[in-house]
């Protein structure tokens, strides 16, 4: 008898039809003999409309209200799978996140899991009830709500799954795994068997939406068997777990890529070993992440400094930089807002060469102009006009030979 965390998102239980289509599944599992603990996301659509409700009523609502308001969504869910799966003859317990033991910071709205308590959980499974827990969600210290962000409702899921020392935690969701770039723009992109924590953290990071980056680094940490499957069609989907042995891992296993990517330049700041902490402390401080970083020399002592942010960050990190434009004596700040990031991710470049190379050829072959580079032990990422994203990712995923077989 294996004891598995389901995660269902909001498009699985996102109508009375899916929730009994789930329902159906976790019935015949149940039956099989399978201990469960159930996750749920708000059905598709609600968080969206809980958060329209609260703008409609405060431009700027207090974070601790919000979070009360849009944990609501999930409590919806919850009850009705409950429901449903007591109409089949399971028993089955719907519990917030408080009541499933899971605690949290105070950071409404993205706070972070610190722990989970398990014993509610536990006993209701040694009764061989179906405990049915509101994702997303958790409670502070001061007793408050909060909720985890955008795709909390899967870093709940394997936080549970690695206080229960659960055999897996599988994710449903609307693909049927994790697969080696979007096959909306490959089509021919192949979905993979199994990945290793290290390239599904990545790729993640990079830009594939398979999974929430949290999720990952949790699975990762407590060594949490982690499945990726599919909620309308059979399948063993993606196993994402520790890679044995990386002398037999491709060289490349996916691609990944963002398309709001902005870069800002600051031309003639001071060629000093300090510079980079002076720019970019103010953004940090701000809550902007910075990706790529390029620094310069031009000659007399001056440098030109040029970092990469989200798209959507661009204008107030414009507004950070203008105590450090001051400061330097500089005017001139070169801002594109026309970018997109492409990445090449694979635990086998650490034991072969040739990636780059290889990379950087095909590119170049298909007249694509490389404007900034990252790099890590596995993984390259290029910053390009974004005209070229969908011509770059096909180009490489043949490449790099990631195709499913005919």
């Amino acid at each position: 008898m294996a004891l598995l965390v389901q995660k269902f998102g909001g498009t699985s239980v996102g109508s009375f039809e899916r929730i009994e289509v789930v329902a159906d599944k976790l019935a015949r599992a149940y039956r099989a003999g399978e201990q469960l603990v159930v996750v749920l996301s708000a059905m598709a659509g609600e968080t969206n409309r809980l958060l329209g409700l609260a703008k409609s009523v405060a431009a700027d609502p207090d974070p601790r209200e919000l979070d009360l308001l849009v944990s609501t969504g999930e409590q919806v869910a919850i009850s009705l799978m409950a429901m449903a799966l007591q109409k089949r003859g399971i028993p089955a317990r719907a519990l917030l996140g408080d009541q499933a033991g899971v605690l949290t910071d105070s950071r409404h709205g993205r706070a972070r899991i610190t722990s989970v308590e398990p014993e509610p959980l536990r006993t209701l499974l040694a009764q061989g009830v179906v405990p049915v827990v509101a994702g997303f969600q958790g409670r502070c210290p001061a007793n408050g709500v909060t909720t985890l962000g955008r795709g909390g409702s899967d870093t709940t899921a394997v936080a549970i799954a690695a206080a229960l020392k659960a055999d897996e935690c599988q994710i449903f969701t609307d693909v049927d795994g994790v697969y080696t770039t979007d096959p909306r723009i490959e089509p021919r992109a192949r979905k993979m068997d199994t990945i290793s924590f290290e390239e599904m953290l990545e790729l993640s990071s990079l830009g594939a939406k398979v999974l929430q980056i949290r999720s990952v680094e949790y699975a990762g940490r407590y060594n949490v068997p982690l499945r990726v499957l599919s909620s309308f069609q059979e399948g063993s989907g993606t196993l994402i777990t520790y890679e044995d042995s990386l002398m037999d891992a491709p060289q490349v296993s996916g691609i990944a890529f963002t398309r709001d990517e902005a870069s800002l330049t600051l031309v003639g700041v001071p060629d000093e070993a300090n510079v980079a902490a002076q720019i970019l402390t103010p953004i940090e401080e701000g809550g902007i992440d910075v990706d790529m970083i390029v620094h310069t020399n031009t000659g007399d002592g001056k440098a030109d400094f040029t970092f990469t942010v989200s798209r959507t960050d661009c204008n107030q990190a414009c507004r950070l930089l203008q105590p450090v434009l001051a400061q330097f004596g500089i005017d001139n700040l070169k801002i594109n807002q026309d970018l997109c990031k492409v990445s090449v991710v694979g635990v086998g470049m650490k034991n072969h060469t040739g990636v780059a190379s290889r990379m950087f050829q095909t590119l170049g072959r298909e007249g694509i102009s490389v404007q900034l580079i990252a790099t890590s032990e596995i993984k390259i990422s290029v910053a390009m006009e974004q005209k070229y994203l969908e011509l770059a990712v096909r180009s490489l995923h043949k490449t790099f030979d990631l195709a499913a077989d005919e």
